[in-house]
C-alpha cells in the first residue's frame, strides 16, 4: 500500500531583505524538525523542493538519499516586500487562483499545475512504497487536495505547522 507524506519545512530564518525562497532553516527550530523523525518512514523514497529551508529540513529528517525536484518549489513569490497580513494575501490567492494575489506572485493555478504534475509523476514511479516529499505549505495544500480528490482549502494551509505533515494513506494516482 502506498503512503504519501507531505512535510512542510521547519521554521525559516527570516531575512526581510530577501524573498522567502532564499531563506534558510532557523537552527533554533532544529529540535522541532527532529521531533518529526519518528512519524516518518526512514525507508521509501524521499524528495525535496530545491529551496534551502526544505533541503535542510529533509537532511535533518533522514539519513537516506533525498532527490531534489525543482517543480516541488513553493508558489513563486519574487518579492522581499514585507506584507502586514501575509495570511490574507495567501487566502486571496486561493480565492482567485487564476490571478496573482500580489505583484511578483505566481498565480496559484500555475503553482497547482506544476506541483500536482510533479507529485503525480513521483507517485507513478515510486507509489508502491512510502513517499516523503519535503517542501512548502501552499504547494502541499494544493498537492493534498489533488491526491485526496478535494478542493484546495486555505484552512489546510493555515493549520499546517512549520514543520508539519500532511499524510495520505493511499493517494489518488499512486497505482
Amino acid at each position: 500500500m502506498a503512503a504519501l507524506f507531505l512535510v512542510r519545512h521547519g521554521r525559516p530564518l527570516v531575512d526581510r531583505t530577501r524573498p522567502a525562497h532564499a531563506w534558510e532553516l532557523d537552527p533554533a527550530g532544529f529540535d522541532d524538525v527532529w521531533e518529526l523523525r519518528d512519524r516518518l518512514p526512514q525507508g521509501g523514497t524521499w524528495f525535496s523542493s530545491p529551496e534551502l529551508k526544505a533541503v535542510a529540513t529533509a537532511q535533518l529528517l533522514t539519513e537516506g538519499e533525498v532527490g531534489v525536484v525543482a517543480d516541488l518549489r513553493e508558489q513563486v513569490r519574487e518579492t522581499a516586500d514585507w506584507l502586514p497580513d501575509f495570511a490574507a494575501t495567501v487566502r486571496r490567492a486561493f480565492a482567485d487562483p487564476d490571478h496573482a494575489a500580489y505583484d511578483g506572485w505566481e498565480p496559484l493555478a500555475r503553482t497547482r499545475e506544476r506541483v500536482v504534475r510533479s507529485v503525480a509523476s513521483i507517485l507513478r514511479l515510486h507509489g508502491d512504497g512510502p513517499v516523503v516529499l519535503v517542501g512548502h505549505g501552499t504547494a502541499w495544500t494544493l498537492a493534498h487536495a489533488a491526491v485526496t480528490g478535494t478542493e484546495p482549502d486555505p484552512e489546510t494551509w493555515a493549520a499546517l505547522g512549520m514543520p508539519g505533515v500532511l499524510w495520505v494513506e493511499e493517494p489518488l494516482g499512486s497505482r
